[in-house]
């Protein structure tokens, strides 16, 4: 086996780590600059004054640079180490952004209800396109999860 297949099987969980934190960082900030900043739908959390709002969107941006910047750092080492798998990545990066915003669609704007994703309109809409997106983003992610899985079997002789 090459040693950049050898790097590759070491660091599965690496590369989908890194691509699950960009991915977050990723639809997070897109989040925070379309829908808070830019065309004013709604804050973080809106269940208080509009300081209190501007306050948590500023939490919230630092999170999705925070998780972008620790992706960063993962596949910068995995480059170094001459083990980045684009393909897993981009599964991994997939599926954190699918996941985050599922996460929001469901526990934040429903169960908790810190915030909507717009107000004064007929929300349903919204919502449906907002988590049907969402999964979709993360089935697909699944789907390259888990071939990748299985290349990496095939390619260490395991199946």
């Amino acid at each position: 086996m090459s040693k950049v297949l050898d790097e590759r099987l070491n660091y599965l969980g690496q590369n989908l780590l890194s691509g699950c934190l960009l991915g977050i960082g990723f639809v997070a900030f897109v989040d925070e600059a379309v829908f808070h900043q830019l065309l004013h739908w709604h804050h973080f959390y809106d269940k208080s004054t509009p300081d209190i709002g501007l306050v948590s969107d500023g939490i919230f941006h630092a999170f999705s640079w925070f998780s972008t910047v620790a992706g960063l750092f993962l596949v910068s080492d995995l480059r170094r180490r001459n083990a980045w798998w684009p393909k897993r990545w981009f599964g991994g990066f997939l599926l954190g952004g699918g996941g985050f915003n599922l996460y929001d669609g469901t526990v934040q704007h429903k169960i908790m209800r810190i915030h909507q994703i717009r107000y004064n309109v007929k929300i349903a809409l919204y919502d449906w396109v907002w988590n049907i997106l969402a999964v979709l983003i993360l089935v697909v992610g699944f789907i390259i999860i888990f071939r990748t899985s299985r290349e990496s079997k095939t390619m260490d002789g395991t199946v």
